[in-house]
C-alpha cells in the first residue's frame, strides 16, 4: 500500500469512509460552494467546480443538494464569502509528511483543532512550506486488472493525454496532470472501462516505509484529521507493505 490515496480506497472498499453521510455531504457542499464563488456557477466554464460536482456525484450526493451548494456560492450571502481555503503542513509519527486541506469559516478554531489532532496522535504541526515541496499535484485513476484489457486501457488513457499507466498488483494506475484528468476520465467512460477510484491528489515524490506500530499511529492521525468537518483532504508520504498492512488490519 502506497500513500494516503490508496488507504482511502481501502476504506471505501470496507464501507467505512462514507459512514457519516451527513458529514460527507457537508464537506462536499462546502467545496462546491467555494468553487462556485471563486469561478462561477457553470461547471463547463469552471474546472474546479466541475471536479467538485463530480466528486459529489461519486459520493451519491443528490442533485438538489449539489444545485443548492452552487446557488449558495453564486449568491450574495455572507456565508459563502466567509469560507476560506487553508493548507496546514505537519509531520506524523516516523517523520511522515502530511498536508491538510481545509475549508473553514473560522481560521482560529480550525487551526486549534488541527494542532490538537497532530499533538494528540504523536504528530507535529509544521510551518508553511515545511513539507509542501515534497508533493506534486496529479490525477490518479485506479482501474482493476480483472475488468480491463491492458492494451485497451493504454490506448484510451494515453490518447486522452494521460502521462503514464502503471501496473500494480491488483490494478492499473493511470497518472494524469490536473489539466488532463477530466479528459482521461471521460475517455475511460466512453471506452466502457470501469475504475474504482478517480481523484486529483497530491502525490508524494518519495515515501517513507512504516513498520506496524508507526503505521497504526499514522493512520490514526489521518483518520482523526478526516473526521474534522473543516478538513477536505489529507495527503501523506507513507508506504505500507502488504505484510505490515495485514498486521495493522488485524
Amino acid at each position: 500500500m502506497s500513500g494516503h490515496s490508496k488507504w482511502s480506497t481501502i476504506k471505501r472498499k470496507k464501507g467505512a469512509a462514507d459512514a457519516k453521510r451527513g458529514a460527507l455531504f457537508g464537506k462536499l457542499s462546502k467545496a462546491i460552494t467555494v468553487a462556485a464563488r471563486e469561478g462561477g456557477g457553470d461547471p463547463e466554464m469552471n474546472p474546479t467546480l466541475a471536479l467538485a460536482v463530480q466528486k459529489a456525484k461519486d459520493g451519491n450526493m443528490p442533485n438538489d443538494n449539489i444545485q443548492r451548494a452552487i446557488d449558495k456560492g453564486t449568491g450574495s450571502g455572507a456565508d459563502a464569502a466567509a469560507i476560506e481555503r487553508i493548507t496546514y503542513e505537519g509531520y506524523a509519527p516516523g517523520g511522515v509528511a502530511v498536508l491538510v486541506d481545509v475549508l473553514t469559516d473560522n481560521r482560529n478554531r480550525t487551526a486549534s483543532d488541527v494542532r490538537y489532532v497532530f499533538s494528540k496522535n504523536g504528530g507535529k504541526l509544521g510551518t508553511s512550506g515545511s513539507v509542501a515541496y515534497l508533493f506534486e499535484r496529479k490525477g490518479i485513476i485506479l482501474v482493476p486488472k480483472d475488468d480491463v484489457d491492458e492494451d485497451d486501457l493504454m490506448m484510451a488513457a494515453l490518447e486522452a493525454g494521460a502521462e503514464d499507466v502503471e501496473e500494480q498488483e491488483g490494478d492499473y494506475r493511470v497518472v494524469t496532470t490536473p489539466e488532463t484528468f477530466t479528459a482521461v476520465r471521460e475517455a475511460l467512460d466512453e471506452a466502457g472501462i470501469s475504475y474504482e477510484n478517480a481523484e486529483i491528489t497530491m502525490e508524494p515524490q518519495n515515501s517513507i516505509d512504516l513498520d506496524a506500530g508507526t503505521a497504526k499511529q499514522t493512520l490514526r492521525l489521518i483518520d482523526a484529521l478526516e473526521e474534522n468537518d473543516d478538513v477536505q483532504e489529507v495527503y501523506a508520504n507513507f508506504d505500507i507493505s502488504d505484510e505490515v498492512m495485514a498486521e495493522v488490519a488485524s
